[in-house]
C-alpha cells in the first residue's frame, strides 16, 4: 500500500509518515502543493492525504488539477477549516473524505482503510485468490487452504503486491518502491529479509510447497501450486 502526504507542517508529518509506516504503508511525503502535484501525477498511490493550507499551491487547487489531468486517486482532505461550507467545498472539488484538526492518527487510519475498502469494492476487488492462497483485502486475512498465516503490515503488503502480479518477476526495486519509498537505499537487503520472512511463514503452513520463487539476479516471482 502506497501513500502520498501533502502536509507542510515539519512535526504534524513526521508524527502521520511514522504511524503510516508502521501500519505497513510506503509513505512520499511532499512540503508544499507544486511538489504534491508533481508525485500525485507521476506516480501511483493507493490513496493521497493532503492538508488545505500549502505553501504556494493550495490542497484545494492541487484536488482539483489532479481531477482535472483524470487522476482518480483517493483523497483525504486534511484541514483546520471546520465549517460546514469549507467541508462541503472540499468534497465539492473532487476529494473523498475531510479530516478536521487536530485529528487523532487511528481515526485517520481508519478513514484510509475505509476509503481503500470502498474503492476496492467498487472495483469488485475485496479478496485475492491464487491456488490455495487467499488473501482478504477487507479483514485483512490471509489464509493457506484453511490454516490462517498471521503476518506483519509489510509482510502483508509485500504479499499482496506479488499475489496481483503472480507468475510476473518483480524486481528488487519495484518491491521497495511498492511496500517501502523512495527514501531507502536500494543496496540494502530489506527485501531479500522481508521475502524471507514472508516465504517462512508461507512454508510454515504449507512446509511441502514453495511459492515465492527466487529469480537470482532479477528479482521474486510467486507462482500457484
Amino acid at each position: 500500500m502506497r501513500l502520498l502526504l501533502v502536509e507542510d507542517d515539519e512535526k504534524l508529518a513526521s508524527f502521520v509518515v511514522n504511524g503510516f509506516r508502521q501500519a505497513g504503508f510506503a509513505v512520499d511525503r511532499a512540503a508544499d502543493g507544486e511538489t504534491g502535484l508533481d508525485l500525485a501525477l507521476s506516480e501511483s498511490y493507493d490513496v493521497c492525504v493532503i492538508d488545505i493550507m500549502l505553501p504556494g499551491l493550495d490542497g484545494l487547487s492541487l484536488i482539483e488539477e489532479m481531477r482535472r489531468k483524470k487522476k482518480n486517486t483517493p483523497v483525504i482532505i486534511l484541514s483546520a477549516k471546520r465549517s460546514v461550507e469549507d467541508r462541503v467545498k472540499g468534497l465539492q472539488i473532487g476529494s473523498d473524505d475531510y479530516l478536521v484538526k487536530p485529528f487523532s492518527f487511528s481515526e485517520l487510519l481508519a478513514r484510509v482503510y475505509a476509503l481503500m475498502r470502498r474503492t476496492r469494492a467498487g472495483q469488485e476487488i475485496t479478496k485475492i485468490t491464487v491456488g490455495d492462497l487467499s488473501l482478504d483485502l477487507v479483514t485483512r486475512e490471509v489464509f493457506y487452504g484453511n490454516r490462517k498465516i498471521d503476518l506483519q503490515p509489510r509482510e502483508f503488503s509485500l504479499l499482496e503486491y506479488l499475489m496481483r502480479n503472480n507468475n510476473r518477476v518483480l524486481s528488487k526495486t519495484m518491491i521497495m518502491e511498492h511496500v517501502w519509498d523512495y527514501s531507502f537505499d536500494p543496496q540494502t537487503n530489506v527485501v531479500d529479509v522481508l521475502v524471507c520472512r514472508l516465504r517462512k511463514k508461507i512454508e510454515e503452513a504449507e512446509p511441502k510447497k514453495q511459492i515465492i520463487h527466487t529469480i537470482r539476479g532479477v528479482g521474486y516471482v510467486l507462482k500457484p501450486s
